[in-house]
């Protein structure tokens, strides 16, 4: 069955196979292109270096015309990540627009991992951190960093 979402979700696809931003990647499960796996790797030369963190997007049929749920599987220490993984973003929220495509979601969430909005603290203690003891909060980035080495 092919639902307008679902043709956009199979264009999203292909654009990400084709022209793959640097440092991020997904795709749907075999047998559900509603739900998809992606990876985003930590941006070189920042405390997340070296990071691959697995998130999960899960789709409704009004994509695009409403965001995915989006959710770190990996642990992730950040000022705009709640702990069960979902996460702060405008685009994710209040500011969708449906010319967003999966590439552009997985590369927002990227830039938001070095560029965090601890204004909008989804976990409290990283926002104090980051903003009044940036070596605590960077070693406790790298800690989740190592972390996610082994994680499944």
């Amino acid at each position: 069955m092919s639902t307008p979402a679902r043709k956009r979700l199979m264009r999203d696809f292909k654009r990400l196979q084709q022209d793959p931003p640097a440092g991020v990647s997904g795709a749907p499960h075999e047998n559900n292109i509603m739900l998809w796996n992606a990876v985003i790797f930590g941006p070189d030369d920042t405390p997340w270096d070296g990071g691959t963190f697995k998130l999960t997007l899960q789709f409704s049929e009004e994509y695009p015309n409403k965001p995915p749920t989006v959710r770190f599987v990996s642990r992730m220490f950040h000022p705009n990540i709640y702990a069960d993984g979902s996460i702060c973003l405008d685009i994710l929220q209040n500011q969708w627009s449906p010319i967003y495509d999966v590439a552009a979601i997985l590369t927002s969430i990227q830039s938001l991992l070095c560029d965090p909005n601890p204004n909008s603290p989804a976990n409290s203690e990283a926002a104090r951190l980051f903003s009044e003891n940036k070596r605590e909060y960077n070693r406790r980035v790298r800690e989740v960093v190592e972390q996610s080495w082994t994680a499944d």
